[in-house]
């Protein structure tokens, strides 16, 4: 039986030890994934601490995440508020177009009474709102 493994050698992170020391290359690995203690031959307690590469992915794509929803939530609230605008701009178009028959059938648009001459009207018994209009 011919058995090959892949080492990696260590060094103490306590500066006053410095000791070398080898383990399996699966053994780092599991180590730097999941951040579990080991111990220098010495007996230091040693971990890594530093983010993993599939850690920083997963941190990575869960903020890609969050920020598509957040677009995707902020897009419907755009389309919401835009129909709500195109709505009120048809009703306002809607209001604008009835008091402009009314008025061209001679109707003042303050008391609801018909006049032959509505600009006369307007201009004796609404001044304000003749004024209100030119502004």
């Amino acid at each position: 039986m011919n058995l090959q493994t892949e080492w990696v050698v260590q060094v103490c992170c306590v500066k006053s030890c410095g000791m070398q020391f080898a383990v399996p290359a699966q053994w780092d690995r599991m180590r730097r994934n999941d951040h579990a203690s080991f111990y220098c031959p010495n007996g230091h307690g040693q971990s890594y601490m530093a983010e993993s590469e599939a850690e920083r992915l997963k941190r990575e794509l869960d903020q890609a995440n969050h920020n598509a929803q957040w677009y995707k939530e902020r897009r419907e609230a755009e389309q919401a508020a835009h129909q709500q605008t195109k709505h009120k701009l048809a009703a306002t178009k809607g209001v604008v177009t009835r008091v402009k028959r009314r008025v061209g059938n001679g109707v003042c648009p303050c008391c609801d009474r018909s006049f032959g001459n509505l600009l006369a009207h307007m201009l004796t018994k609404h001044p304000e709102y003749h004024k209100d209009a030119l502004q």
